[in-house]
């Protein structure tokens, strides 16, 4: 048995093989983690510590069916909300939030990479093509300076396209613009990772470069799992914890041997060509099935927070602009294109079926979250999750009133399970700085916010 296990079970605890390093979920055996660590000056002792993850879509959304039309508890989800119904306690649609400095301000064309680059930075970026790019800081990698030493990660980045740091994409603006929505710096962004493969071995290797290298082509080689290189970790710790964590540890490691036969299923697909969705190009080693794709990378991101291995994610859905098809919607069109659609009803109707599918796969997440136990309640109530896009409606291009949702119950702190309409130009930052402080990150202001957002709690 480890080193680790020989000793009291706590927070960090890990099953331990060679080069492998498996996370453990909250168990009852740990007590409840403390959260008062590494700049969380506002978390409150004794309580589970708050997520946070912003998931973004590009090219707006037709708002007319994204809007409920009551205000408060008694709304009713529209057409492209509707897969959130059983989520619909646990939601907020918020109405009438901004990102001013998406606008051109002189700046002329842009606005699907300006739409991406001010998302979290609420800053305005510097039209350049060349090296000198400059947003701002974004609000994930604030709440990742000052909470981020509590985990092993202090942020985690996810995206379904990979992208270029160079070169125009957009009207003068840096390909980084587009594909990046997290900013480390105002001149540096952090690249996000598509490969759900290097998330997975990124997340299960033991610290040790060399170690881990040789563990991880042996394992590939034999077809192994992770489990099998920690089994005997695995077995010793079943014998000192009750029986609710035993079955609470039964289900985690069963969800993570299921993760890697569907990451080694996808590949396997693509070597043989036989991608079920392929329309879209993609590198080498990533789903050729967008779907599963994305669900794998949600099912990754719920195992980082379920392990605390991180407690801020980002996902993008796709890049600034993308003009992805969706052919399993009976969508082949373009998604860049369609939001054109001056009017055409056709057009219209297959932007409405792109938003549905991009809120069934938030719904996904919120159910899976919502599926894992963590002390009284969910992971799903001790986070919060924004899906939301840098553009109102894809046909005007306008960055006002924007599609945001924020789903999760922040540790008790928001009030849940109502539309909520803010007056106009209200800026998205105030909710950024909303969040952080209920996740023990307090800060002063995001990019343009003027504050905190109201009617939260």
């Amino acid at each position: 048995m480890s080193r680790t296990l020989r000793t009291a079970l706590s927070r960090r605890a890990v099953l331990r093989g060679l080069g492998t390093a498996v996370a453990l979920p909250l168990l009852d055996a740990m007590g409840v983690p403390l959260l008062r660590a590494a700049g969380a000056e506002d978390a409150a002792p004794g309580t589970h510590p708050q997520r946070l993850a912003w998931m973004y879509f590009p090219n707006g959304a037709h708002m007319q069916d994204w809007t409920p039309k009551a205000e408060g508890a008694e709304y009713v989800l529209p057409a492209s909300l509707t897969s959130l119904e059983p989520h619909k306690k646990d939601l907020l649609v918020l109405s009438g939030l901004a990102q001013d400095q998406a606008r051109a301000h002189g700046d002329g064309p842009g606005d699907h990479a300006r739409s991406v680059a001010v998302f979290l930075t609420c800053a305005h970026p510097v039209k350049t093509k060349g090296a000198n790019i400059r947003v701002g800081v974004s609000a994930d990698q604030v709440a990742a300076q000052k909470i981020g030493a509590a985990t092993r990660f202090a942020s985690v980045e996810l995206g379904i396209e990979g992208g270029r740091q160079s070169g125009n994409c957009d009207s003068g603006y840096s390909c980084a613009y587009s594909s990046n929505m997290s900013w480390r710096t105002p001149t540096t962004p952090v690249a996000k990772e598509i490969n759900p493969r290097l998330v997975f071995e990124r997340l299960f290797n033991d610290g040790k470069p060399g170690e881990s290298k040789e563990a991880r082509a042996k394992r590939l080689r034999r077809r192994k799992s992770v489990l099998d290189f920690v089994g005997r970790d695995a077995r010793a710790l079943k014998k000192k914890i009750g029986v609710a964590d035993r079955a609470k540890l039964e289900e985690y490691l069963s969800g993570l041997r299921d993760i890697e036969r569907r990451i080694e299923r996808s590949e396997d697909e693509r070597k043989a060509g036989k991608d079920p969705a392929a329309d879209f190009d993609v590198p080498a080693g990533v789903p050729g099935d967008r779907r599963e794709h994305m669900r794998l990378m949600m099912d990754l991101l719920v195992l980082a927070f379920q392990t605390d291995t991180t407690r801020v994610a980002t996902f993008m859905l796709a890049n600034g602009g993308s003009n992805a098809s969706f052919p399993w919607i009976g969508v082949r069109g373009a998604h860049h294109g369609l939001t054109h659609h001056g009017g055409n009803k056709q057009k219209i109707e297959d932007v409405k079926r792109i938003n549905h599918f991009h809120v069934s796969q938030y719904a996904y997440l919120l159910a899976k979250m919502k599926g894992v136990k963590e002390g009284e309640g969910t992971l799903l109530d001790n986070s919060m999750i924004v899906l939301g896009s840098g553009i109102g409606d894809g046909n005007r291009h306008n960055h006002d009133n924007l599609p945001v949702l924020l789903a999760g119950g922040g540790g008790g702190t928001l009030k849940t399970g109502r539309h909520v309409r803010y007056p106009r130009w209200t800026p998205l930052g105030n909710l950024y700085v909303s969040m952080l402080e209920r996740a023990g990150a307090k800060v002063t202001a995001i990019g343009d916010s003027k504050g905190k957002l109201a009617g939260l709690g």
